[in-house]
């Protein structure tokens, strides 16, 4: 009998927990939606995902293939599974608009000198503890400071203000993808370039979409192994390397940006064996930039790069047949201006983001005649 009655207790309190936890989900998921409603953002279903049984979701937007019960949020923090449906939560809601000048994002050989709008949302879908724009990159939706600014208004503004392009840039935005596609599709029609500076983390299928409505593409190679993403980045290489190539096969302007970090990623052979691969694969006329680093985030350790490590790595990038080699992130440099790979002309002459001269005339070398890749016009 005593037995009996712990066992019907047992299965009381078994019965009792199961319902409160059920009683917690249901309390938790609300608790968000309250803070997304108070936050004034917006439930927007998102694209490319599947619902797999009961209301999971699996996203398939990027090579993290967040598998998602009811309630839950992937990596990126940005995308949510509500009732077996997937939505963005960052549509229309940056949290920073600013016009830049296009060598900010940076590209050197896409309509230099001309200014880029530029908009991001919260939200990345890597972990770079390295990461200089965290504390955004890193934010929840809820917990940042948006502003609303749907597509329509983002490329009137970006009219209004005279830019050339409009950016996708400063967090990744990959996980803005369906307000950068509506917008990326109303700036094309209204003669408005697109441009992005993005990590590379996509899958293909959304990429190739995309890449119907962007002109031009700075990617972060952050480093040349494995090891490196996995460690700093809390991701993968090769879905990267793939970005690159479809990238460049697309006929997407592509320049690529490696942020030297001491004692992970300066490694000439590693750097030597990254050279080869981009000319290999993408050839020898698309820039790179060495990026000097500065203590952030969860690195405030480490010290910068200094500047004797970015010119080395430079050397190292020319003599694997690389043409257009920069130095980032130092101020006055010699090697932040273009120069001529056949004759050594300076063509565009630099410092910081202010082009001093562009002597580039109907994208040849004005000596040499040489023809210099890019978009000049």
């Amino acid at each position: 009998m005593k037995k009996f009655i712990v066992f019907y207790l047992l299965i009381i309190l078994i019965s009792s927990f199961c319902f409160a936890i059920q009683f917690l989900d249901l309390g938790g998921l609300k608790e968000k939606l309250d803070a997304i409603r108070k936050a004034n953002l917006e439930l927007i279903e998102a694209r490319y995902y599947k619902v797999l049984e009961g209301q999971t979701v699996q996203c398939e937007l990027c090579p993290n293939y967040c598998v998602l019960t009811n309630g839950k949020k992937g990596k990126c923090g940005v995308r949510m599974n509500v009732d077996g449906k997937l939505f963005t939560l960052v549509y229309a809601r940056p949290v920073a608009v600013h016009v830049d000048p296009i060598e900010k994002k940076p590209l050197s050989h896409f309509l230099p000198g001309t200014t880029a709008f530029s908009i991001a949302t919260a939200g990345c879908n890597l972990g770079c503890v390295f990461c200089q724009n965290w504390q955004i990159s890193q934010a929840r939706p809820e917990d940042a400071e948006n502003i609303y600014l749907p597509p329509k208004e983002a490329v009137k503004l970006a009219k209004e203000y005279g830019a050339k392009s409009i950016a996708y840039t400063y967090t990744e935005p990959t996980v803005f993808y369906e307000y950068m596609l509506e917008v990326a599709k109303l700036s094309k029609k209204e003669g408005v370039r697109n441009v992005m500076h993005t990590c590379g983390y996509i899958n293909q299928k959304p990429l190739k979409e995309l890449l119907q409505y962007m002109d031009a593409a700075n990617v972060d190679l952050k480093g040349f192994s494995e090891e490196f993403y996995v460690k700093n980045c809390y991701g993968h290489l090769d879905p990267v390397l793939e970005s690159i190539k479809t990238i460049k096969k697309e006929g997407v302007w592509l320049e690529i940006t490696n942020l030297v970090i001491p004692g992970e990623n300066d490694d000439p052979k590693m750097v030597k064996d990254m050279c080869t691969w981009l000319k290999e694969n993408t050839g020898p006329d698309t820039p790179l930039y060495f990026a000097a680093f500065h203590p952030n985030y969860k690195m405030k350790n480490v010290p910068p790069t200094p500047v004797e490590t970015l010119e080395k790595l430079a050397k190292v990038a020319k003599e694997a047949g690389l043409h257009y080699v920069y130095v980032g992130n130092i101020y006055g440099h010699v090697d932040e201006s273009t120069y001529c790979p056949t004759c050594g002309k300076a063509l565009i002459r630099r410092m910081g983001y202010a082009i001093l001269e562009n002597n580039v005339k109907d994208g040849k070398c004005p000596r040499c005649g040489t023809k210099i890749a890019g978009v000049w016009q």
